[in-house]
Parts: structure tokens; sequence; C-alpha cells
């Protein structure tokens, strides 16, 4: 069938077939699919959505764009897991979640992604390391998630390459914000890197993509039904992104706040229970555990005995970074040269935080980007940014600024000040704030 017949079917709201799908996935790749009418399919599923069946051949005809990872050679004597995140501020879950599971006997290969806009990337965190590799060969990759049990990695130029042409497409014709494109665009990545469960933390509230309970909930259902339907079993949680899960943002920060965590110099309640609750999800999904409850126990035993711990610094020395990163991280990440606290402006309980506010300053002090090329400056950020519930006086610091020079740390103390709020009652969604299963 011709692409423009295709979408002409989705423009009048019928539903494509797997081999439509199949079809016109392999002429983006190839190039007799064009751009624009790319653009105009993606239009048209944003207007008319898809049924899960038509999600389901999306996703998989993404996943077959590229190369499929096939681990049954390994004989690896565990499951292969992973965890997405829909993206936050403060979120360095991932740094501390892919070792503790290895430590519980999961194999993780995470093939994770870079900052856009006001949400950090695990990528980019990861290059705050010297000498870390993120973009290894398949062989190394490989290797080090059979040693360590755990690599997290960025996504090679052959896995899903339709969804790194089609995503190219979306976000420059206004088209990201369609549930079934997004639940195609997470699962043809997990699908294509052989995995055998995937946990989802879908985030909710003023710091995530999606900011209602509602929208939150639906694409959760949509990625847990598709992610099933196509043969990958998959829960979800929704977790309260209405502030900062951990007191740092940034990439150096956040790093050293993951660091400290795992080996106990501090403890970030938040960020401490959205990983086991995720990491609990995990164990039971790969059968490591009887349920959920039993995988939470499992988890944070891993987090407080040095267990995951050790699995960090295995895995960044695997991966080209200093063999003794974790006892010293001070010595090998970047410092901003001005690091100041910055106090609040009058007296009162926080009753809020304008989360995507915090995630947008530090992109302006450079430790984001706002468009894919854009450099990172891996030492700036904020930390001991306080939460909900605080009470604050004037000589109170909301948080520390990590700035490149004074004129940014100016711009950032006018943002961090506005993104806090004294009046009205305080409250929030739980932390947990809802589980979707198949």
């Amino acid at each position: 069938m011709l692409p423009q017949e295709i979408i002409r079917k989705k423009r009048d709201n019928k539903a494509l077939s797997g081999e439509d799908i199949a079809l016109f996935i392999r002429g983006l790749v190839s190039g007799s699919v064009t751009e624009m009418q790319a653009s105009a399919l993606a239009m048209a599923i944003f207007f008319n959505g898809m049924t899960r069946d038509e999600a389901v051949a999306l996703t998989l005809a993404m996943r077959d764009s590229g190369t499929v990872l096939d681990w049954r050679g390994e004989n690896l004597p565990g499951p292969i897991l992973d965890k997405h995140s829909t993206g936050g501020v403060g979120d360095n879950v991932s740094l501390l979640l892919g070792p503790a599971v290895a430590a519980c006997g999961g194999f993780v290969p995470m093939i994770s992604g870079r900052g856009l806009g006001h949400t950090g990337g695990t990528l980019d965190k990861l290059d705050s390391i010297p000498g870390y590799t993120t973009q290894p060969d398949n062989a190394l990759f490989r290797k080090v998630v059979r040693g360590v049990g755990c690599a997290i990695i960025g996504q090679t130029e052959d896995l899903a390459p339709a969804d790194k042409r089609l995503y190219a497409i979306r976000d420059v014709t206004a088209t990201v914000e369609s549930i079934p494109l997004i639940t195609a665009s997470i699962l043809s990545k997990k699908l294509a890197a052989g995995l055998e469960g995937l946990v989802m933390d879908v985030k909710t509230g003023s710091g995530a993509f999606m900011p209602t309970f509602e929208q939150s909930k639906a694409l959760a259902a949509s990625i847990v039904a598709v992610a099933n339907g196509a043969g990958l079993k998959t829960s979800a949680l929704i977790t309260d992104m209405n502030e900062p899960l951990a007191p740092a943002a940034g990439n150096a920060v956040e790093v050293l706040n993951a660091v400290e965590n795992l080996t106990g110099k501090r403890r970030d309640e938040r960020l401490i229970a959205v990983t086991v609750a995720l990491g609990g999800e995990m164990l039971a999904l790969g059968g490591l555990a009887a349920d959920a409850a039993e995988g939470r126990e499992r988890i944070a035993d891993v987090l407080a005995n040095g267990s995951a711990a050790e699995r960090f610094q295995r895995m960044t020395a695997a991966l080209g970074g200093p063999a003794d990163f974790i006892e010293k991280p001070d010595r090998y990440l970047a410092a901003a040269p001005v690091v100041r606290a910055i106090p609040a402006a009058h007296s009162g309980t926080i009753s809020a935080v304008d989360t995507r506010a915090l995630g947008l300053a530090v992109v302006a002090l450079g430790g984001g980007r706002t468009r894919a090329a854009d450099p990172v400056d891996h030492a700036v950020g904020l930390t001991e940014l306080l939460p909900i519930g605080a009470n604050v006086t004037p000589e109170t610091p909301l948080a520390v600024i990590h700035a490149r020079s004074e004129a940014q740390f100016a711009l950032a103390v006018s943002a961090i000040r506005a993104a806090y709020s004294f009046e009205g009652a305080t409250g929030s969604l739980p932390l947990i704030a809802g589980h979707i299963t198949a």
C-alpha cells in the first residue's frame, strides 16, 4: 500500500493493520517514506489515537527496525530486567536501582537517555564521571552486563533507529504528547534490549511530563497493556514529582548524591523509597522474589549492606571510570566555581514547589539542554533543596546553587525563590500514587 493511503486510513480514524504499520516504518528507515509523510501520520495518530493492537504493531515494527539483543547465548543465571522513568527533577534512581537489582541476582542492560527540557538525563549524569563510556560497543556492553550484572549506557545507532527518526519528526511537529507514540517510543527500545521484565516509573505532578494524575495513569495503562501485548512482562508505578525526588538537581551533584546514598553517607527518604519500590517490582517480575513486598526487603538490604555500592563501582570501572570512584567521588567530579546557599525571602512553611521551574533553573545554569545538540556543564546544579512542609525563616537556605559565574548565580536565585510557595495548605500526592499491572 502507498504511504499516503496508510495516512488516509488513520486520518479517517480507521484502524491500521500490522502490515500497514510495518510497511510504513520500514519505509521511514529506508527513506522511501518522507519526513513529510511521517509527520502527517504522526498528526493523524495524535488526533485519532490507536487501538492497543495498532500500538503493539507500531512498537514491534520500531523494535525490528534495527538490532534486537538476544541474551540467550550468554546463559545468564538470572532474568534480564530493567526500569524506565518518564523523567523528572532530582531523579537519580537508575544509579542506585541498576546496581541494587544486579546485587539481587538480576541482569540489567539499562539503555538510558539524555536530558531534554526541564528533565535531567541519566547519561548526562554518568558523563560527569571521567572515563565512563556511555556509548560502548556491543561486545563491551554484553561483557559488563555478564560480568557485573548491570550496565547503564545510551541508545546505539542500530537500536530501534526508527524511533530516533520518528521522535525527531514529532519534536518539531507538536506531536510529542501522543500516548500511543510515547508508548511505542519507550517500548521499542526496551524490547530491542532483549528484556524479560520491565517496570515503568511514570511521574506525575509539577515536574512531570504528564502533570496530572489522570494523564499519568492513562500513559501508564497504555505502556503496561502494549508491553504485555508485545510479550514483555511489565508493570508500572505512578510516582509523585510535585517536588524533586532527591535534594540535588544537575549532573555531577546528582552523581555525588547517588553515591552518598549508596554508601550510607546520607539517606534521602523519597529517593530510597522509590528505588526500593521499583526494585521490589522488578524482582517480583523476574521471579527473584515471591512478591513485591519480599522484593522490597531484598533491595533495601543490598542498599544498606553495601552490595549495591560495590556493583556500582564495578560497573563504573568496567566502563572506563576510576577504580576508586565510589570511595573518592569528590576527587573526580567537576566542581562549579561559585557555590553558595540562598536564603528564603521570608518566613513560613513551604506549601508547594514548582518542580519544573527548578529543572529549568538547572538548564539556565548550563546543566541541561533545550536542543539535543546543546553542550552540558556537568558541574552546575542545585543541592540541599528544601522539601514541601519545611519551615523556613529569612535566614534559612532554600538551596545551594552551583554556578559557573556570579551572573548565573543571580539569575538562579530569582528562579528558585519564585519556585517556592508559602501560601495555602501543604500537601501532595502519596509518593507512590498508583500501581498498574497487566
